[in-house]
């Protein structure tokens, strides 16, 4: 059998006859929008993660947007971004006229770099923009250092929407990735660690004024009802029938998140002696949307990257360039000391399959080409 880098067929063959189950009952119901089956997952998410409010929206780019509409993002505003992520986390804060900051990030947790963030902020302040808020990171599944973050955030009277698309049910010092920052967001894109079989998202507050906030803006800025609008809104919610596979979904969640844990201890504990393997801080716990090691350079990573493809194995890199450097985002604003970790990543990393099915039998057989 070919070895998945995201093996969703595996998923699948487990939990088939339920999702059927829930699939036909949709279709009984016929309440294709905002039905039944998303109330549920909501008040599931929200108690799994320790957030009052979940609502969900149609992927987690819109949840993003809809963070920073909720939040009153607008011009001269100045949103501290980090640069080494999807494009994602960036491309909506202009869609409010707010201004990005690119940040770069740690050498170790490739998350955002908390001098980096104190630099930025100064620079921000030295173009005459006002610091408004952070959206660190949960990257590859590991939590954002988020302590120092909310210090940094509470004495410049900013806020935090935490970027946890690829980072859910994640935990950072007693606390789950979704209950922190003011707005957390994730995305239920199918190669996620929680995907559907489409594009979905969702928000998390306990702060009860935005969440009512962000109830209206999803629904067209509605009122009491969708004919009664308040506010400019957008049209972002999660379909009925994507919420009932993620319900069936998310029943096996902490089990395959347990399941992550052991490959990548053993790719770990295996090719720690080659390669720099992933940073886990003391405290912290990552879903491993992505496992992904360090070359000492770009021709050692294109070598190992080569070794593996000629055994039909797929590898990906995650990301091949730093926003900042992207035509889209490369006169935006940024740590005026440079994203220097950001620019040596982009160069050296690469992420192999990463999924709770992959057989010890498929590891070793990774382990082995990139030993050899």
């Amino acid at each position: 059998m070919a070895i998945e880098f995201i093996d969703l067929k595996a998923q699948q063959a487990r939990i088939k006859d339920k999702l059927d189950a829930r699939i036909q009952s949709v279709l009984e119901h016929g309440a294709y929008i905002m039905g039944p089956e998303v109330r549920e997952l909501e008040g599931k998410l929200a108690e799994f993660c320790g957030a009052k409010h979940a609502l969900t929206c149609a992927n987690g780019t819109d949840a993003l947007h809809l963070a920073l509409m909720a939040l009153g993002a607008t011009e001269g505003d100045a949103i501290f971004c980090p640069s080494f992520t999807f494009a994602a986390t960036a491309e909506i804060v202009p869609h409010v006229r707010a201004t990005p900051v690119f940040v770069d990030v740690d050498s170790r947790t490739f998350n955002m770099s908390v001098e980096s963030l104190k630099r930025a902020i100064v620079h921000a302040k030295e173009l005459g923009l006002r610091p408004a808020g952070i959206i660190p990171v949960d990257l590859f599944g590991l939590p954002a250092d988020y302590e120092p973050i909310e210090a940094i955030a509470r004495e410049n009277g900013m806020w935090i929407i935490s970027d946890s698309a690829q980072g859910f049910g994640a935990t950072y010092k007693g606390r789950t990735t979704g209950g922190i920052g003011d707005i957390a967001t994730t995305s239920f894109f199918p190669a996620k660690p929680l995907g559907c079989y489409g594009d979905g998202g969702a928000l998390f507050t306990s702060n009860d004024e935005l969440a009512a906030l962000i109830g209206s803006l999803r629904v067209h800025g509605k009122g009491t009802d969708k004919y009664d609008n308040v506010r400019v809104g957008v049209n972002s919610r999660l379909d009925t029938l994507q919420a009932a596979i993620l319900l069936e979904k998310f029943a096996i969640y902490a089990d395959e998140l347990d399941a992550r844990q052991v490959v990548a201890g053993r790719y770990s504990a295996a090719l720690g002696q080659r390669f720099a393997v992933p940073f886990i801080p003391e405290g912290t716990r990552s879903v491993w949307a992505q496992y992904t090691l360090r070359a000492e350079s770009t021709e050692e990573r294109d070598a190992a990257m080569a070794a593996l493809k000629s055994r039909n194995i797929p590898s990906v890199v995650y990301y091949p360039m730093p926003l900042h450097q992207q035509q889209a985002y490369r006169d935006y604003p940024a740590d005026p000391a440079g994203l220097q970790t950001s620019v040596d990543l982009a160069k050296t990393v690469f992420s192999l399959p990463m999924h709770p099915y992959l057989s010890e039998e498929h590891q070793n057989e990774i382990i082995d080409a990139l030993l050899r």
